[in-house]
C-alpha cells in the first residue's frame, strides 16, 4: 500500500513549557528525543515539518491575570517563548505562530494559514507530537481530523499537564475515539510504529 504523503507537526516545544519555565508541563523536556528523530527522519526525505509556537502578547485574557487560565508564558521575543534549544532546528522547519490575541487558540490551526498550507503541498496525512497532550496537542489533531486529514498522535512524544488527574489519557481517548491513530516512535533509525490499539502497519 502506498504511504500518503506526510508531514510533521511538532506542537509547542517552547522554554515555558518545559523544565524551569512558567507553565512547565511534567517531564515535557522528554518529548525533545522521539522528536528530534522525527524531524529528522522527515527532513530526510523531504516531507513537511511545522513547528508550532505560542506567541502571546503581553496582555491578553489568555491569562488568569486578565481573566482568563493560565500564567504570563510564551510572551513574544522573550526567552520564554522560544523553542527549546536542545529541539531539531533546520532552516526547512516552517514555523506556524498562534495565540497573537485574546483567543486561547490551542490548536494549531486556530486562526492560521496551516491548512491551506498542508493542502498545497497535498499533504494527506500529519504526524503530531509535543506539549501538551490535554490541550494544544489534542486541538491539534482534532482539528486535523475536521479539516479532512488522516492523523497519527505520537504518544511517547507528547506529555500531559493533567489539571485534573487523567486528563492526559483522556485526551488520548478522545483523539482516538476521534479517528487519530495513536503510534510510538521508535529508538533511532526506525519509523514509527503502532501502537498495542493501532495495529494498522505504518
Amino acid at each position: 500500500m502506498t504511504q500518503p504523503n506526510q508531514a510533521l507537526i511538532v506542537v509547542d516545544v517552547q522554554n515555558d513549557f518545559c523544565s524551569g519555565g512558567t507553565l512547565a508541563v511534567p517531564h515535557g523536556d522528554e518529548v525533545i528525543e522521539p522528536l528530534n528523530k522525527l524531524i529528522d527522519e522527515f527532513l530526510e526525505r523531504g516531507a513537511p515539518v511545522y513547528k508550532t509556537r505560542d506567541w502571546h502578547p503581553p496582555t491578553t485574557k489568555h491569562f488568569a491575570a486578565y481573566g482568563g487560565t493560565w500564567p504570563v508564558h510564551c510572551v513574544q521575543n522573550t526567552r520564554g517563548a522560544e523553542f527549546n534549544p536542545a529541539l531539531r532546528d533546520d532552516p526547512r522547519i516552517d514555523v506556524i505562530s498562534n495565540g497573537l490575541g485574546d483567543s486561547d487558540c490551542y490548536s494549531a490551526f486556530d486562526e492560521t494559514d496551516l491548512a491551506t498550507r498542508l493542502q498545497q503541498q497535498n499533504v494527506e496525512e500529519v504526524v503530531v507530537g509535543g506539549l501538551a497532550t490535554d490541550y494544544c496537542v489534542k486541538h491539534t489533531v482534532l482539528d486535523a481530523l475536521k479539516y479532512g486529514f488522516k492523523v497519527k498522535a505520537v504518544e511517547n512524544a507528547m506529555r500531559a499537564v493533567d489539571l485534573q488527574p487523567g486528563d492526559g489519557e483522556r485526551a488520548i481517548d478522545e483523539m482516538r475515539d476521534a479517528g487519530a491513530e495513536i503510534v510510538t516512535a521508535r529508538p533511532a533509525g526506525d519509523s514509527i510504529k503502532p501502537g498495542a490499539q493501532a495495529p494498522r502497519t505504518f
